[in-house]
């Protein structure tokens, strides 16, 4: 089995999502399918802009056992074995904190997306998975109950975004597109609340110049 290929893309979409702003740190992870079998993790606790494809570990998808790489798999690797068992159709699997999305994770809510190209990259509902500890069964399991086939992106409470596509560049772009959802989203409700409480209006106004940079 040649999985060069693959974990060299991890790698590079580590970076690219670092670049973008997605990724910070060790902060974020990655599943790329390799096969029908097997997957490929970013490796815990390794900065993204020092890893290599030797730290990107690969693991049977039926039990995650461990058959390459020299790093330790990531703690989420659960959650991402979790859509990429139930979607065969998906290739990538991408858990961000990306500023804007998590913020809108704080809040609690699903977000509804627009029709159009949005909806054609997300699908027409955002859900929002209930809270549960990084890296925990419990998590996992949250997400496998929400998951759908026409749903490409998901917010986690606390706990930022979940995406996947059926290619990484699909992917990537889902990780785009619900951070515009996501600016939309807030900007409307700093929006109205401006209108309720004049007061804070300055306040407020600062905030959407800074979301619509």
């Amino acid at each position: 089995m040649n999985t060069l290929t693959t974990r060299q893309t991890v790698v590079d979409l580590c970076v690219e999502l670092s670049q973008r702003g997605h990724f910070s740190g060790t902060g974020g992870n990655i599943a790329l399918r390799v096969d029908a079998d097997h997957i490929a993790v970013t490796p815990s606790a390794t900065d993204y802009l020092t890893m290599t494809p030797a730290d990107v570990c690969v693991l049977r998808l039926a039990d995650l056992a461990q058959v390459e790489g020299d790093g330790v798999p990531s703690v989420e690797t659960g959650l991402h074995a979790r859509v990429l068992r139930a979607r065969p159709d998906v290739q990538a699997s991408i858990h961000t904190h990306q500023p804007v999305a998590s913020g809108c994770a704080l809040l609690g809510q699903a977000l509804e997306v627009p029709p159009g190209a949005l909806q054609r990259s997300l699908g027409v509902r955002v859900p929002m998975i209930g809270y549960a500890p990084s890296g925990s069964a419990w998590l996992s399991s949250k997400l496998a109950r929400r998951l759908r086939g026409n749903t490409n992106a998901y917010l986690m409470r606390n706990h930022g975004a979940l995406c996947c596509g059926i290619s990484t560049s699909a992917a990537l772009q889902a990780v785009e597109d619900l951070e515009t959802l996501a600016r939309t989203h807030l900007l409307r409700l700093i929006h109205a609340r401006a209108e309720t409480e004049p007061t804070m209006r300055s306040a407020l106004r600062r905030v959407t110049d800074a979301l619509a940079a």
